[in-house]
Order: structure tokens, then sequence, then C-alpha cells
């Protein structure tokens, strides 16, 4: 239905935005509540829209809708108002997907759990990105496929119906009752899924769940794009953008960094390149292995979207389970590697090892040549025949300049993939996007995990390539620069407040070329118990980080991420990156990430300033 009230005001409404609501990726944690993630920017925006009120002012000072644009963000969030309201839907009903296809994939693996039907129905074409025997060998997805002439053309059907149609003008969705999910495909900015009935309410997390953490919310970008649609404008601004151009760049510089002549994958965020190494890894293992396990080992406490989605992984697809790989506190990679694959060994189970060196958020590099001989060394199952060597899956977010990969490196006779978050130093913040390739030795499973990023149609968009483009041939120069200020900052609390305690890189492994920015910091409490004391230290690193951005708000920031190109971000993993991580695995300590253009004077004051203050 069509609403010319609405419609005016979100028309004002893209006139007026902030700047910030097309730029950032983040945002800041400390004005950000997750429990309230899109609600209370929605709540406030329904307010000013209620009121007729699109000043850039009363824009700016909403709540912001997430605190990562992967997740959505102010644009994504008015979109879905919008095609909402247009329906006499919930905000919450309606989700915007930058993939064309993994809506689909969210309902589809709800069902598995929920042991329901589900029928895909479909108007004209179908995104060529499906891969349907795919999501039905691998996935272990359950569905009928039917074409159908138009949404009234539903058959009876005792499960979840989704109806997909590329036929739609933005906002627009014949909402039969027979539907459950109405998909509309919008290329090539996406898709809208449009949650259709009360029942159907109970997906709407599950949903979002995998927006979060298989690919991305439709972009800052594309969402705009889509607003002007929906108020029946053309884009203001057309760009046009040579992909193949500016790919090639960005190919040339990721191999250049990484010392390979790999394939490289380009994806819309570090998750979506993750998701398709695990799916496409597990794709190989059944066809050169049918009816082996397949044991994927993380550490308990990485990243905590890597954990998450691992885990959620294996709770979808049969004969994958998670083993431990604990890396550091008291733990040693190596001596946890080498126990691991002993046990996979004797499981005469396929090894996927996902882990991040430097790890996170404890900064700490393993003995490289002792993990290598971990890695490397001959396993046999307890019949005697040789154990399947592992695949060693790198997260290298932390250090993108180390090439672990080359025929030179470190890894370079083991099985070895790396990927990057791109949302970090490729592009100092511009852009979620990432990447990964591979060493020679695994060169051969590129087409499989390729295979995964075009099923989920989480390739990186155009003007993710174009940001890379731009940014990765300064990257490693930005990370130099940061280093030598993080070391500068690290020293001076060393000298401070010899009593914290400081987890960064030591001189003989910046000597490896490991040169991170980010550090983080155990501050030194007190108390007559281990419960008085870690309430103590808690509350002394959430003080110190408070102080920071109050008293330099224009660079200090309370932040999930790293690798930005100013300023200096601040956050305590255990509350923000490692959400969904076991309590007993989590990081109460501030991590903090410097950048190669700050006003490092202004913070030794202000941590001077803290430590007077104890």
């Amino acid at each position: 239905m069509q609403d010319p009230k609405m419609l005016n005001y979100i028309e004002e409404v893209l006139k007026n935005m902030p700047t910030d609501w097309l730029k950032l990726t983040t945002h800041r944690l400390d004005i950000f509540d997750e429990s309230l993630a899109k609600t209370q920017f929605i709540d406030q925006f329904e307010a000013l829209y209620k009121a007729q009120n699109s000043d850039t002012s009363a824009l700016s000072e909403l709540p912001t809708a997430f605190d990562y644009i992967r997740l959505g963000h102010p644009l994504s969030s008015i979109l879905e108002w919008g095609i909402a309201h247009m329906h006499d839907l919930k905000p919450e009903q309606v989700i915007a997907f930058s993939s064309q296809t993994m809506p689909v994939l969210a309902v589809l693996r709800k069902n598995i759990f929920d042991h329901k039907n589900t029928q895909i129905l479909y108007t004209g074409d179908l995104p060529s990105a499906f891969d349907f025997e795919a999501l039905e060998d691998v996935y272990g997805y359950n569905f009928e496929l039917k074409q159908v002439k138009n949404a009234d053309d539903i058959p009876d059907f005792d499960g979840s119906t989704i109806f997909m149609s590329q036929d739609d003008k933005m906002g627009g969705a014949d909402l039969s009752s027979a539907i459950d999910f109405y998909v509309s495909v919008q290329p090539p900015l996406g898709s809208i899924i449009l949650v259709n009935s009360e029942e159907s309410e109970s997906y709407i997390s599950e949903i979002q769940h995998v927006r979060r953490r298989e690919t991305i919310a439709m972009t800052p970008a594309d969402s705009f794009s889509a607003l002007q649609q929906l108020v029946g404008k053309s884009p203001s601004t057309p760009v046009e953008r040579d992909r193949a151009k500016n790919k090639a760049s960005v190919v040339k510089s990721v191999q250049e960094i990484t010392a390979t002549k790999s394939k490289v994958l380009l994806g819309s965020c570090g998750l979506s390149v993750q998701y398709a190494i695990m799916m496409g890894l597990i794709d190989d293992a059944k066809e050169k292995h049918p009816g082996k396990n397949i044991k994927i080992i993380v550490p308990p406490n990485c990243y905590g979207g890597t954990n998450d989605q691992a885990r959620r992984v294996v709770a979808a697809v049969e004969n994958v389970d998670i083993l431990d790989l604990p890396v550091d506190r008291d733990n040693d990679m190596v001596q946890s590697t080498d126990q691991v694959l002993d046990q996979v060994a004797q499981l005469d189970a396929i090894p996927y090892i996902i882990a991040e060196i430097p790890t996170n958020p404890r900064v700490e590099v393993p003995d490289l040549e002792k993990l290598k001989a971990v890695l490397s060394k001959t396993r046999q199952t307890p019949t005697g025949e040789l154990a399947i060597d592992p695949v060693f899956i790198l997260d290298q977010t932390f250090c993108p300049n180390v090439q672990f990969l080359s025929k030179e490196g470190i890894f370079s006779s083991i099985r070895s993939i790396s990927y990057v978050s791109g949302s970090k130093f490729p592009s100092g913040g511009k852009c979620t996007t990432g990447y990964c390739v591979a060493n020679e030795k695994a060169e051969d499973l590129m087409p499989a995990i390729e295979k995964h990023f075009k099923l989920c149609d989480n390739e990186a968009t155009d003007l993710q390539v174009e940001i890379l483009a731009e940014q990765l041939p300064s990257m490693n120069k930005r990370i130099a620069d940061a280093y030598i200020n993080t070391r500068e900052f690290v020293n001076f609390i060393k000298k401070e407040l010899p009593e914290a305690k400081i987890n960064f890189v030591p001189d003989e492994v910046v000597e490896q070329g490991f040169t991170p920015s980010v550090f983080s910091l155990d501050l030194p409490t007190k108390g007559n118990t281990d419960e008085e004391r870690e309430a103590y230290k808690r509350a002394l690193n959430q003080k110190l980080i408070d102080m920071m951005i109050r008293e330099i708000p224009n660079e200090s920031k309370h932040c999930v991420s790293y690798g930005q190109l100013k300023g200096c971000y601040w956050t305590i993993p255990a509350t923000s990156t490692q959400g969904t991580t076991k309590e007993e695995d989590k990081d109460y300590i501030a991590r903090v990430s410097v950048s190669p253009n700050l006003d490092l004077e202004h913070h030794k004051q202000v941590f001077s300033d803290f430590v007077e203050q104890l």
C-alpha cells in the first residue's frame, strides 16, 4: 500500500541524513544497547516521523541501530521500516540482505531443527547463485521447488511456504495469506525477506542470526539506492564502477601482500569468507572421503563470531563436530594442536583447524617452527592407515602483512588457507568485505570454497572491491606506522603503571615480522577474594575506557574494530567480540587498537591522569 506521507518523509530523510550513515562501518558501543538493536533506533525514528521532523540535527541524535554495519545500520533499518509500513507489518518482520539467497537458506536452516517441510515457490527466473543440489547434499536442507505464475498460485502445503520474486518494484509484494515468507530479490542490491504471519515470527531472530553470522545486511550504499527506488527516485549520482579493473588491482595487491599466486576470493565480510571456507571444505570432504566424520577445531576464546559460526555449522550439518583448541593463558597452541590432531587421528576423522595468529585478544604468537612440526607430523589411525592431514585455516586479521603462505613461508608444506577481515587494515575501516588465499598445497581446495561463495551470494560488492583497490596498496605502510605508535604507547604504560600486565608481542616476535597495532591490558587489582579482585579489575577497565572517550572524544572510541585510519579504539572483549563465547572463556580485559594517525601525546596524558586517580 502506497503511503505518500511516509514516502515523502523518507525522501526528506535521504536529503538531510548525517554523512556518517553512508561512511561509518562501526559505531560507539557506549551509546549502543545490543538488547535493543534496531528497536531503539526505529522507536525514536517513528517518533520523528510522527512529528515530521527530518532535520539533520534530529537524525544525528538518534541512537545507533547496530554497532557494526555487517549486522545492520540506520539506512537498512529505515528501508525495512518503510516496507513494513507499506504492508502493515512490524519493522522486525522485514529484513534486508546483501545476499539474494541467504534469506531462503535462513528459513531452511530453521526448519531443519523444527523438522518442518519447506516449499520454495518462484516466478520468472531464480537467482543464478542457487545450487539446489549442494543445498541438499552439503547443507542437508530439505525442500520442494516449484515455479508458479503469480503469488495467487499457491498450492496447499503442510509446512513453510517461501515465495520468491524478482519482478517486484522496491517495496512491492503481493502478500497472500498462504505465503509465510516473501523474498523480494533486488539485483544487484540484494534481497528483502518479509515474515508474513504471526506463526512465523519465531523465525525472525533466527533469520537475523544468519544475517549476523553467515552474511551481511544490505550495505549502506545499496540501502540508500533501495530507498531512492522506494520513494520513486532514480539514484541521485549514478556511479560507474569498473569491477574488472578494481578486482584485478585487488588480486594483484593481495598476491603481493601474501607472496602467493593463489586465486583470491573476495567476500562481503570476514565471516562470510570464513563461512564459505568451512562449507567448501565440508563439501570437499564429503566428495573425497565419503562417510568420514569432520572435526572443526577452534579456540574456545577466539573472536566470538568465529566460535559462534563454527558451532552453528556443526549444529546444522551431519557428521561434523567441534573440538576445542586451547591457545592462550596457561595453554600452549603447539601442545594443544599436537594433542587434538592425535585425537582426530584416533577417530579416523578429517581435521580442519581454525586459528588466529596472533591470538585475539591476548596477542600471542606460538613457536612457529614447533607448530609447523606438529601440523606436519605423520599420524596413523587405529587400523594403521595414514591419518588424513589437517587443513590449517589461518585468521591473520591482526597481522595480514605476514607471509605465512608464501613458497618459502613457515606453513608452505602444510595445506593452509589464510583469510582476513577487510573492515580492518585492508580497507582502514571503510567497508566490511574480506578475502582469502591458499598456499600451493591447498590450491585444489579453492574451487570448492568459491562454489559456496557463489551459492550464498556472499561475494564482495562492486563498491567494496573499489574501496579495497584504493586502500590495499597502502596497507603495509599503515600497519608499520600504527605499530610504531602502539609500541610507544605500550612502553609508556609499562613505565607509568609497571604493575599492569600488558599483552603485546615481544621483540623476538616483532623480528619475525609481527607488528600488530592491538594490545590488551590487565590492570592491577585488589581485594580479599577472587570475586572482589575480579570485580575491581573489571570496574577499573571500564573507568579507563570511559575516561579516554570522555577526554578525547574526537579520537578515542568505544569500538570493537581495529586497523582504522585514525584514532584509538577501546573495548572489553568479554562484553563485545566474545558475546557468544562461554563465560569461563571470556576475557574481561581492556583491548586497545591504535592507528597510524592520532594525538599520542594526548592519550599518554590522559593515561597519566588515570594513574594518578588510582
